[in-house]
């Protein structure tokens, strides 16, 4: 029986246990050695909700204009018809589980209550996702009136838009190519 010389024989069996232990540890134990940790995927599940979405709803409203304002429900079951479930979760490397919950009961297409976890602001939703860990500048989203009295004023409308300002959908003349060639 041959053995292998101390330097491979100790290689070796370092190198079958940090390949055995790999999945043993668990996400939240320090990193090997304290330099190396294994890479953790971002996933994102379910809708994104924030508090300025939420405070668009009201009780009395119907379930197009809810779901114009949230988006469509991440769960709705068939037993319930009456309950919208709005959940999600995050999962980002090096960083705690974001887990929030919206449910909105409706009487028939009426909403009845609004149930919540404590939601984040845009703006805080938007610095707990920053890969820096650094607040992002936020984009102005409206213009100010100054910018608003800056911009260009229309000549005139196109011909296809009647003097409503609305658009015609219908063109009162159509042309068609020939089904068959002369």
């Amino acid at each position: 029986m041959r053995c292998l010389p101390a330097p491979r024989c100790a290689a070796a069996l370092l190198a079958a246990l940090l390949a055995g232990g790999c999945s043993s540890w668990r996400s939240d134990e320090a990193a090997i050695l304290g330099f190396l940790s294994p890479h953790r995927i971002t996933i994102q599940q379910g809708n994104v909700v924030t508090q300025e979405q939420l405070d668009r709803i009201k009780p009395g409203m119907n379930r197009l204009q809810v779901r114009d304002a949230l988006g469509t429900p991440l769960l709705t079951d068939v037993f319930h018809a009456d309950r919208w479930d709005y959940v999600f979760t995050l999962r980002l490397e090096n960083r705690p589980i974001q887990r929030r919950s919206v449910v909105l009961l409706f009487d028939g297409d009426v909403l009845k209550s609004i149930e919540a976890t404590p939601l984040p602001t845009e703006r805080e939703f938007i610095d707990s996702i920053a890969r820096s860990g650094r607040m992002v500048a936020a984009a102005e989203l409206e213009l100010s009136p100054d910018q608003l009295r800056a911009l260009p004023v229309p000549s005139r409308l196109p011909p296809s838009v009647p003097s409503s300002g609305i658009p015609n959908p219908i063109p009162t003349t159509r042309t068609f190519p020939p089904l068959e060639t002369p």
